[in-house]
């Protein structure tokens, strides 16, 4: 039976599970794939870690990059603790009072139509979120790193469930929410896998599948990148539709224009206060409304999508933002990062069972602690008041049980390093205080 579960787990990564085995009658029934995926993902990258080192002799994942891309995942799923997704609750409901026909939930042709149905509909997600600025905004936090690889898989907006699930509603009139639960799932799950620089070349699955090769140049900004391969598990659409490129020219990742910043609510909303000051610079309601509905490029004057004239060139020789910052400190961040990651996973695993107020508070940890982690890396001015701040409330959640350490035998060591971080901190506020009056003094 485990060999089975972990069986199962693994080929749902790839796409590779049955109609048989992956159809159900209720929603209810149907397994949380992506949150059960959550070893694989680790088996994954520290695979791929391994391999990397041994094949360039260099890490392809540096912490500050890494850290931000795990963290911008963890934020995305957390108003999952709150309520359904809203692709969910939304099909749900056109299906309960609109549907037209209902196909039979245990029928093969109805797991393939939908297979073909929910990545058609996730193209249209997908290239909306490039072609509309406001939709941009939210989509802009998957492209905004500038490595490529498998963390950056993970590196999800909070905001775009809330708009992608307009695009799949017209197959909630005959498909059975439950299958569609399954294979919005398992379309997520395939393209973790294809965020590598290690796999070069598929051969002819290349011409139907979206592979690494071809979802590199989706991450490009070089001129020929920008808005192509648009596909989730076929590249079919991207052929049929005119959005397809092959990968040429060395590709240079990230947004046109870096936010060379790591602090994961800026990450998840600068764009949305870039579009809102840029809207304030126009006089007329028309140019003030395309602000946000034109392409992401759009000015007056010119064409919807706008054009890319301004977009800075792309040489080949970019290097990415990596800031320099002590060992000692790194290590601290990836210890307190795993230590956010147990209470994350904890409270995911428990939610049924703890109150509301319970999940509010904790959620709000978790966000105060990847928050504080940025600053860090970041190196803001004000990193050390937040962390010492962080700390306390740290503390405080070991004290009254609502935080567990990474394994029960650990749990003084995790209390004593957690005082001592506390300390540290605090004297480090208090010296700043002192260097700062001394310098007024001056």
């Amino acid at each position: 039976m485990e060999y089975d579960s972990v069986s199962r787990g693994a080929r749902a990564m790839f796409f590779m599970l049955t109609p048989n085995e992956s159809s159900f009658e209720k929603v209810e029934d149907v397994p949380q794939y992506v949150q059960q995926a959550t070893p694989f993902f680790v088996g994954l990258m520290t695979l791929e870690l391994v391999v990397g080192f041994l094949k360039t002799g260099a890490p392809v994942i540096t912490i500050s990059d890494g850290i931000t891309s795990l963290s911008a995942g963890m934020v995305s799923r957390l108003p999952l603790l709150l309520m359904r997704g809203c692709e969910l609750s939304a099909y749900m409901h056109v299906w309960n009072h609109y549907r037209l026909v209902e196909l039979p939930w245990d029928s093969a042709w109805t797991w393939w139509f939908t297979f073909l149905g929910v990545d058609f509909g996730y193209y249209w997600v997908h290239r909306f979120a490039h072609e509309v600025a406001v939709l941009w905004a939210a989509h802009q936090v998957h492209h905004s790193s500038e490595y490529y690889n498998l963390t950056t898989a993970l590196r999800q907006s909070v905001t775009q469930p809330f708009t992608s699930w307009v695009f799949y509603l017209p197959m909630a009139l005959a498909v059975p929410p439950s299958i569609f639960a399954v294979h919005i799932q398992l379309n997520l799950l395939y393209q973790f896998w294809i965020h590598t620089e290690l796999i070069r070349d598929l051969g002819p699955l290349e011409w139907i599948l979206n592979t690494p090769k071809h979802h590199r140049v989706h991450h490009g900004r070089n001129l020929y990148c920008i808005d192509k391969n648009y596909g989730g598990i076929l590249i079919i659409w991207d052929r049929l539709f005119g959005t397809f490129a092959q990968e040429a020219d060395q590709v240079v990742y990230g947004l046109v224009f870096p936010i060379k910043r790591f602090e994961i609510l800026y990450v998840q909303l600068h764009y949305y206060m870039y579009l809102w000051k840029k809207s304030k610079t126009y006089k007329t309601i028309s140019n003030k409304l395309s602000t946000f509905l034109n392409g992401p490029s759009w000015k007056p004057g010119k064409r919807r999508l706008g054009d890319h004239n301004d977009n800075p060139k792309v040489t080949g020789k970019e290097v990415p933002h990596n800031p320099s910052w002590s060992l000692p400190v790194q290590i601290y961040a990836v210890i307190h990062f795993l230590l956010v990651l147990k209470t994350y996973h904890d409270l995911f695993e428990n939610k049924m069972i703890l109150s509301q107020l319970t999940i509010l508070g904790m959620t709000g940890y978790v966000l105060l602690t990847l928050t504080s982690l940025g600053f860090l890396i970041d190196q803001r001015p004000s990193s050390a008041v937040l962390e010492l701040f962080r700390c306390v409330v740290m503390m405080t959640l070991l004290r009254y049980n609502y935080m567990k350490p990474l394994a029960p035998s650990l749990a003084v060591p995790t209390e004593a390093f957690v005082s001592l971080s506390l300390l540290y901190w605090a004297l480090h506020s208090i010296v700043s205080q002192l260097l700062g009056i001394k310098k007024k003094a001056n």
